[in-house]
């Protein structure tokens, strides 16, 4: 699902409270309807919406009482700083993912798939611990990127938070570069890369070569 969307749907107070609720157990209109204090009405039309965008289907009981509950998990990730805003969704994909292809991250944890009761406890643990755990990490490497863009804006004499400097230094980096290239790299106006290029090269931070844009004796 697109996370805009996804952002627009989970703006609504009501729908997290349902989506909180069902994360717990399945529930009937009238449990939503009581536990949110709105009427069944109001519940239905929230549920309606949850279940277009795909997060909430629905079963019958032998007594033909329609259950909703979660269909299934996603992850809603919203960064918001100096330097950018983004928000992405990720479906979780299947357990056959190799994480050994993390360069920068190495896991010992059991995946719970087979064992007793006491094995599958231990597994769960185990996971919520390093769902934990990566939690802080992400915190730790938002804080550095977002220092380290501090340093790049100084180094290079910009005197204010720019992420755009940084995506044009990191692209001509790793070779000479036009204004076109530049303009689709970083995803700006050829116009606006022009200018923040004449800014960079009155720094002494870029030069203009024959092969293009490249950094410069002060870069």
């Amino acid at each position: 699902m697109d996370s805009a969307a996804l952002l627009d749907l989970l703006g609504n107070e009501n729908r997290r409270r349902i989506l909180r609720l069902l994360s717990r157990k399945p529930c009937y209109v009238t449990e939503i309807s009581e536990f949110l204090g709105v009427s069944p009405k109001a519940v239905i039309g929230h549920l309606r919406k949850l279940e277009e965008a795909g997060l909430v289907e629905s079963h019958t009981d032998e007594q033909r009482r329609k259950y909703f509950h979660i269909a299934r998990n996603v992850r809603l990730e919203v960064n918001v700083s100096p330097y950018g805003f983004a928000s992405k969704s990720a479906y979780p994909a299947n357990n056959s993912v190799d994480i050994s292809s993390c360069r920068h991250l190495s896991l010992e944890v059991s995946c719970g798939e087979t064992g007793d009761l006491d094995s599958l406890l231990e597994a769960l643990e185990d996971l919520e611990r390093l769902e934990n755990e990566l939690s802080l990490a992400q915190r730790w490497v938002q804080g550095r990127l977002c220092e380290t863009l501090d340093h790049i804006s100084e180094s290079v004499g910009v005197g204010r938070e720019s992420r755009i400097h940084a995506d044009m230094l990191a692209s001509i980096r790793e070779e000479p570069k036009g204004i076109g290239d530049l303009s689709r790299d970083v995803g700006a106006p050829r116009e606006v890369v022009a200018d923040h290029l004449e800014v960079l090269a009155d720094e002494g931070v870029v030069r203009r070569t024959e092969r293009g844009w490249e950094l410069g004796t002060n870069a």
